[in-house]
């Protein structure tokens, strides 16, 4: 069983940044396409971000272009999301897990279960 463990999160102003990351003790994530999910309260969960495994291209849903980063460090063995210009509108529980390009979107593969997340707040 996989289990991603995601960290990072915090509250932060409008306009600030945090760097979520996202690791997998016992496997190496270089071998997967990454996705950065997140869900907010009351609203369905959206994918954000991924990466794939095989060329490291990038994708990012339309709201976070230009602000969000999706990158590996593989000699960490991490996945980061970094997330600049945060508005409040990004206040959610963000998780990371394996995906896949479906229909020129990332979306979680089907087996595995989502972990417990890490919070972000943007508020003043």
């Amino acid at each position: 069983q996989v289990h991603l463990v995601e960290s990072g999160g915090g509250l932060v102003q409008p306009g600030g940044s945090l760097r979520l990351s996202c690791t997998a003790p016992g496997f190496t994530l270089d071998d997967w396409t990454i996705g950065w999910f997140r869900q907010a309260p009351g609203k369905e969960r959206e994918a954000v971000s991924c990466i794939e495994s095989s060329n490291s291209r990038t994708h990012y849903v339309d709201s976070v272009k230009g602000r969000f980063t999706i990158s590996r460090d593989n000699a960490k063995n991490t996945v980061y999301l970094q997330m600049n210009s945060l508005k409040p509108e990004d206040t959610a529980v963000y998780y990371c897990h394996e995906a896949a390009r479906v229909r020129d979107m990332c979306v979680k593969v089907d087996f595995g279960d989502w972990g417990q997340g890490t919070e972000v707040t943007v508020s003043s």
